[in-house]
């Protein structure tokens, strides 16, 4: 283990320590004795009298050991119901209200940044940020012509501080894959891996710029979320411009009751947004904090959401979308045994593993959480005994999966904190049965045929030469091997194998023509085309 890993990781023992949080050291088991080294320190015992309480004091750790551990705060702060209320209310103060860094020091960066004054760049500029986060803070500005905009800096010497704690976190993942006995199974390696990935995308502010244009398109029109458009001339690889939005952030509870705001729909289309972005999409908003979240009640009976912050976003394999979808109607069906086939069949747990013991356990857990709302559903436990299960059956962590795993927890303390009579699977449900039924219609098989038509035609011309040079290739070897007198049997073989890959190939052609015709409602000419070219192997293949 690196020297510099080492002194990091005494380095979070220290700040654990000193600011009184002496039950998670205890709890990590890192380093015992040095830990009562530090215990000897008048500086420990001096921090320990302050009389802070222990959640205030945890939130001040967090933000002192940086932007990985202040990410975690954000993420476990939307679940109250596995929180004490005290720790919740004060990790939310993560999602929005770090300590900012000097507004002097973004302006400096910004000039660096387009190589001259502000002045010239925007007509007025806020060094006092209106939001600050781990990463990046956000300042207040005007372009020319007047639009008002926001612009996101990033914290100088993020790159080294987030670097320097993934070498700590890939250490760890080492240590747990070799010494601990759930180590394979939880895979922490490629875990570490994935969040890797994730957390130094975040570091690209063109890459987050993408991000927030692609999912405006893709909701282009719709009254279920807004996004802000993207000043593409004014963003660079650490800073961000984009339109300013007025919005009630989703937090202030009060503000929205007081105008009215239909909480029930606006707890139902969080859902909608969410199944439409993983199964529709296949792009999803993947830091879903209520930092990131604001309402837009120009129309309190029909309040739309506007999301900011697009530095993290998934997409899922579409093998592992289709499980996924699977398992989720299973669930809404009550159909367990399916569950258990379907984790089989992904491999996410070993073959030998029994569909009824697992069915079984799967249906422990299930059947007492439907037809509840969500204030009388106890995540906390159910979380435990999806633990049970997955030890059990010595079911294996998808790396892949963990960002939609954050991004649903999120989702569902939204709807937690918003309005706790929610019925998320009669929600849920209707959306992916559509899309289930939308991906196996004909009308989506043909436009898979549409898409990959020149892929097919393309393999299609090249299908002849191809089996040609086989046949030549098998000839060359049984000319080879076989005594002179039967090589016209051989030759004859041949050429009826010829002629039968021609006319399946042909029947192929004149069958897409035929099935594209039937189907299409549009441009009819690719189906004649494939007809005539069927006609014309049948043809050939019939004279060879």
């Amino acid at each position: 283990m690196k020297l510099r890993v080492l002194v990091r990781l005494v380095e979070i023992q220290r700040v654990l320590l000193r600011h009184g949080l002496d039950d998670y050291v205890r709890a990590t088991h890192l380093y015992r004795p040095l830990r009562f080294l530090f215990f000897l320190s008048p500086g420990v015992w001096f921090e320990r009298r302050r009389t802070v309480s222990r959640a205030e004091r945890l939130r001040l750790a967090l933000q002192e050991l940086g932007p990985i551990f202040v990410k975690f705060g954000q993420a476990v702060s939307t679940r109250r119901d596995l929180l004490p209320a005290d720790i919740a209310d004060e990790l939310a103060k993560l999602q929005d209200r770090v300590p900012p860094f000097p507004g002097a020091i973004a302006r400096e960066s910004l000039e660096r940044t387009y190589g001259r004054p502000l002045a010239q760049v925007f007509d007025a500029f806020d060094e006092t940020p209106l939001a600050a986060a781990s990463i990046a803070q956000v300042h207040a500005a005007r372009l020319p012509g007047g639009a008002e905009v926001v612009v996101k800096v990033l914290r100088p010497g993020m790159r080294a501080v987030i670097e320097r704690d993934l070498e700590v976190l890939h250490a760890l993942a080492d240590l747990a894959h070799r010494y601990w006995a759930e180590g394979r199974r939880l895979r922490p390696r490629e875990v570490v891996a994935e969040y890797q990935k994730t957390i130094l995308d975040e570091l690209d502010l063109m890459r987050e710029a993408a991000n927030a244009s692609q999912l405006k398109r893709n909701f282009a029109g719709s009254e279920l979320l807004y996004v802000p458009e993207v000043h593409w001339d004014y963003c660079r690889t650490d800073v961000m411009v984009m339109e300013r939005i007025h919005g009630v952030p989703i937090s202030d509870r009060a503000r929205l009751k007081a105008a009215g705001t239909n909480i029930a729909q606006l707890a139902e289309n969080g859902v909608r947004i969410f199944f439409t972005q993983v199964f529709r999409h296949n792009f999803f908003h993947a830091d879903m904090h209520p930092g990131n979240i604001f309402v837009l009640i120009d129309d309190p009976q029909r309040p739309r959401y506007a999301a900011v912050d697009f530095g993290i976003v998934g997409t899922l394999d579409p093998g592992d979308q289709h499980y996924l979808a699977e398992n989720f109607l299973a669930v809404f069906d009550r159909d367990y045994r399916r569950v258990a086939q379907l984790h089989l069949q992904s491999g996410w747990v070993p073959p030998d593993t029994r569909v009824d013991e697992m069915e079984s356990a799967v249906r422990t857990v299930c059947e007492p959480i439907f037809d509840r709302p969500l204030k009388d559903i106890s995540f906390g436990r159910i979380l435990l005994r999806l633990f049970e299960i997955s030890r059990r059956f010595n079911m294996q962590i998808q790396p892949q999966l963990i960002l939609l795993q954050k991004t649903l927890l999120n989702v569902e303390g939204l709807g937690r904190e918003l309005y706790p009579d929610l019925d998320i699977w009669s929600t849920a449900s209707p959306i992916l049965r559509e899309w289930m039924r939308e991906r196996t219609s004909v009308r989506a098989l043909l436009h898979e045929l549409r898409t990959h038509a020149p892929e097919l035609i393309a393999a299609a011309r090249g299908m002849p030469a191809a089996l040609q040079g086989l046949v030549l290739r098998r000839a060359g070897v049984a000319r080879a091997q076989t005594p002179a007198p039967e090589l016209s049997e051989l030759r004859a073989e041949l050429r009826a194998a010829r002629r039968r890959d021609t006319l399946t190939l042909g029947v192929a052609y004149l069958g897409g023509g035929l099935f594209w015709l039937a189907l299409s409602r549009a441009q009819e000419w690719p189906g004649w085309v494939l007809l005539a070219a069927g006609v014309g192997i049948i043809a050939y293949g019939l004279r060879r």
